[in-house]
């Protein structure tokens, strides 16, 4: 009875949020192989318009230290919650960059101007990001370019941006996007990269990375409902040698 009481407890403890391998309470956490997300040092959010006015301050004190932030997607579409986040993270002195969802219906040029467009040139912010993954769900654009045509693209909106800005852009994509357009072809690029259920490791062989989207189910004070949580690859000292080398 002993030993079933145990095991029961032991059972919960893995089901519960708040498991071991986070730095945060979680809605859906798993059992991690290899290294784990709260060996890292420095966490972080990304949050868009389904996330409500966030508390940034009180994220920041429960050790939220970066934030990327939705600005558009497509040619035409600017999320409602931007300014709202960017001033929001600006004033609890949280480092912030803004993302652009690409959309494979439109021309990258269009894209890249699009978000210029909508996002301040600020100094102190970190790096652009172009977020490039299937969207199977889409209701007007399925398109899947065969992979040498995904990177053309990619290099376009890459080069508009980082001239604009005088950042090169982060490229944010998750597994099957990375593994079937071979994005590691792309020279000089630093990635994000989502993994929910495996280390980055198992995930991505071999590949460097510089941020690792781990869940969007974290349960982060200051936010409302389940949010995606990131780590940065390297210690405290090392995020500080980045900022300074990284921020415009």
């Amino acid at each position: 009875m002993i030993r079933a009481f145990l095991l029961s407890l032991i059972f919960l403890s893995l089901a519960l949020p708040g498991q071991a391998g986070y730095r945060f309470e979680d809605h859906a956490p798993v059992v991690w192989t290899g290294r784990t997300p709260d060996s890292y040092a420095v966490h972080g959010l990304d949050v868009a318009r389904f996330q409500d006015r966030i508390d940034w301050r009180k994220a920041k004190r429960a050790g939220v230290e970066f934030a990327f932030i939705k600005a558009t997607e497509g040619g035409d579409f600017f999320d409602p919650m931007f300014d709202d986040h960017w001033s929001g993270a600006r004033r609890a002195d949280i480092p912030r960059g803004a993302y652009h969802f690409y959309y494979f219906c439109r021309p990258a040029k269009e894209q890249a101007a699009w978000f210029i467009q909508n996002v301040p040139r600020r100094r102190g912010t970190l790096p652009p990001v172009l977020d490039m993954e299937w969207n199977p769900h889409s209701p007007t654009c399925v398109k899947r370019p065969p992979a040498k045509e995904v990177r053309r693209q990619a290099r376009i909106f890459l080069r508009m941006v980082e001239k604009h800005y005088g950042l090169r852009p982060i490229i944010y994509t998750t597994p099957e996007f990375y593994s079937q357009n071979q994005m590691g072809k792309l020279p000089g690029v630093e990635f994000w990269l989502r993994s929910t259920a495996k280390s980055l490791e198992h995930a991505y062989p071999g590949q460097h990375w510089k941020f690792w989207q781990y869940t969007g189910t974290g349960l982060v004070p200051g936010v409302t409902g389940g949010v995606d949580v990131n780590v940065f690859n390297g210690s405290g000292e090392d995020w500080q040698k980045w900022l300074r080398s990284h921020r415009r």
